[in-house]
């Protein structure tokens, strides 16, 4: 794999990769469906036992069909600093991430990732957590987990002028 260009922006220590992630709102993924290229934006939790991604979705469409032919997944959180106003400079966190989806199928596993999308997500998680997972909810949601095996960091935290 091809190292980055800008070596001070290059991020290597994994606590700082995963904190991107675990900030970042949403995640975008690229996969590869029967048409070529095709993104998604994510809602999103991390699971560090797992090293892994949990989100949620329709049971079906073209992300879900895209999946299921090829699991495999290229991905990025953002964590968006601003734009540096008069300085022509963008500042921001990211992580990029390699993975394999699966859809998860137990019951339980459904359980801990709706929990944590709960957690990461919500102003009062006891509630809605109490309110929405139910044995009900835990049948009919369709839960992916992205199970990470490469991770890379890159951070402009601040105005470096080149010329």
């Amino acid at each position: 794999m091809r190292g980055i260009r800008r070596n001070e922006k290059e991020v290597t220590d994994r606590a700082e990769m995963v904190r991107v992630i675990e900030a970042a709102r949403y995640v975008t993924v690229a996969m590869c469906d029967g048409d070529g290229p095709y993104l998604a934006t994510l809602t999103h939790s991390y699971d560090a036992e797992r090293n892994a991604i949990y989100f949620h979705c329709a049971q079906d469409g073209r992300k879900v069909d895209a999946l299921k032919r090829d699991g495999w997944i290229w991905g990025q959180a953002l964590v968006d600093l601003g734009y540096a106003d008069g300085r022509c400079d963008h500042l921001y966190e990211t992580t990029q991430f390699r993975g394999k989806v699966t859809f998860v199928q137990d019951i339980g596993e459904k359980r801990h990732a709706l929990e944590t999308l709960i957690r990461k997500n919500e102003r009062d998680p006891g509630k809605v957590t109490e309110e929405q997972v139910t044995d009900e909810s835990l049948r009919h949601v369709n839960i992916g987990r992205i199970d990470i095996d490469l991770m890379t960091g890159k951070r402009s935290d601040k105005v470096v002028v080149s010329l």
